[in-house]
């Protein structure tokens, strides 16, 4: 293989090895595809071994493997790419992980984990080491340059998680927009004092206010309210419980809590994205569901398979479940997340004459005493009528860390270069 865009969506593609076995990405998921048959000469040969003279070669031609289709947007990717390594650049960061899909359908336009790395030279570490290495520490190392944080790592979603928690009140009934909450700076909950990022309080105000500034005691009375065997009925409705299914090798589960572990600690945390590990693909995914009228899509990048001349193919299928929410809910999730990005906490997301949804998200990592962060925003457009989905991930950026001032301007660049073509 050769590989013309060097270390474009180098996680999303893969490579093959030595035996033009696929290693990683899609090239392994879809090998049994894109693999050909080797073409042989048989020369027939006597009871010794001997080749018999005159006689006829038996030659069967190599067969030229199917031809992938792939939903990649090679302008978006490309986009996403570049915004990516910037802010890898500027602020210092570990990783950047950028997810962009239509919430109809499932299809991935662009997933960008920088630093990527040159599917032509897959073996070179992104970085040198002037110690000697073993062979194993090596492995290790390419193993770590070549995972696919989207698909393979979990991690704490935080205050993204809000979108998750809101839906299941309201699907539940246990809020509107109107129901007042009274946040003074903290929630005690057992014997725990959980705080609020603004640690003055927020004084009165109605859920809609509460989604928008992204208070933590809204949510952790939302949480109790439901009640743990409600959250896990939702949290498992919502396919949170299960894989996406997205078609790439290697994706990780969801780390939960037992339900019969749940105390109102736990569940609290929980309601405002803390205490329990997910992926950005399910996060990506599972919000998709709740915005485009409750219908959980699986996420991917195969469209379809084409023969080598390209001839003849199939268009590939992938599961879709019905019914996860009402349409009502639905717009009403819409339409509360519009309003955190024209008036609340996500305004760093606006778009000039586009309507734009999101939540942003800013989660200490652990050990808490580090002081890590993961700052993330998670944003469609436009807001009545989704048509794409955006999740940016900054890992341990340095000096500013919030969400809302680092990740939600990289999902408004990423849109406004989609509308740019449009």
């Amino acid at each position: 293989r050769y590989y013309p865009y060097g270390g474009l969506g180098s996680k999303i593609l893969g490579f093959t090895g030595s035996d033009n076995q696929g290693i990683i990405g899609l090239e392994i998921q879809y090998e049994k595809y894109l693999k050909g048959k080797d073409g042989t000469i048989l020369t027939p040969t006597d009871s010794r071994g001997i080749e018999m003279k005159n006689a006829l070669e038996q030659r069967r031609e190599p067969v030229t493997g199917n031809s992938l289709v792939t939903s990649i947007d090679l302008n978006i990717q490309q986009y996403a790419e570049q915004i990516a390594y910037k802010t890898l650049e500027v602020k210092k960061a570990n990783y950047v992980s950028i997810i962009a899909m239509n919430p109809n359908n499932g299809e991935i336009l662009a997933m960008v984990n920088a630093p990527e790395f040159d599917l032509n030279k897959p073996y070179n570490l992104n970085y040198t080491t002037n110690e000697k290495i073993s062979s194993k520490e090596k492995q290790d190392l390419l193993n770590r340059m070549w995972r696919n944080q989207c698909i393979n790592d979990t991690y704490e979603p935080g205050s993204t998680f809000k979108v998750i928690t809101s839906t299941a009140a309201l699907e539940n009934n246990q809020v509107t927009m109107d129901t007042r909450f009274s946040c003074p700076g903290f929630r005690i909950v057992d014997d725990r004092r959980i705080r609020c990022h603004k640690t003055t309080g927020h004084g009165s105000e109605n859920f809609l206010q509460g989604v928008m500034n992204s208070c933590n005691p809204v949510f952790i009375e939302v949480g109790l309210r439901l009640g743990v065997e409600n959250y896990y009925h939702y949290f498992k409705e919502f396919g949170l419980l299960k894989k996406t299914g997205v078609d790439l090798p290697g994706e990780a589960g969801t780390i939960m809590h037992k339900m019969e572990n749940m105390g109102n600690v736990e569940l609290a945390t929980v309601a405002f994205g803390q205490s329990f590990q997910i992926t950005p693909i399910q996060l990506a995914t599972t919000v998709s569901s709740l915005i485009n009228g409750g219908r959980r899509i699986t996420p991917h990048f195969g469209v379809s398979v084409l023969s080598s001349d390209g001839t003849s193919g199939r268009k590939l299928e992938y599961p879709v479940e019905t019914g996860i929410i009402s349409e009502k809910t639905s717009e009403t999730v819409r339409g509360i997340l519009e309003k955190v990005v024209s008036e609340g906490s996500g305004r760093n997301a606006r778009i000039e004459g586009c309507t734009v949804g999101g939540k942003t998200a800013t989660s200490q990592t652990l050990p808490r005493s580090a002081n890590r962060y993961i700052s993330s925003f998670l944003g469609f457009m436009p807001a009545e009528d989704p048509q794409i989905l955006g999740l940016c991930i900054i890992h341990d950026p340095q000096g500013v860390y919030y969400g809302g001032t680092i990740a939600a301007p990289v999902i408004k660049n990423i849109f406004e270069a989609v509308l740019e073509r449009v």
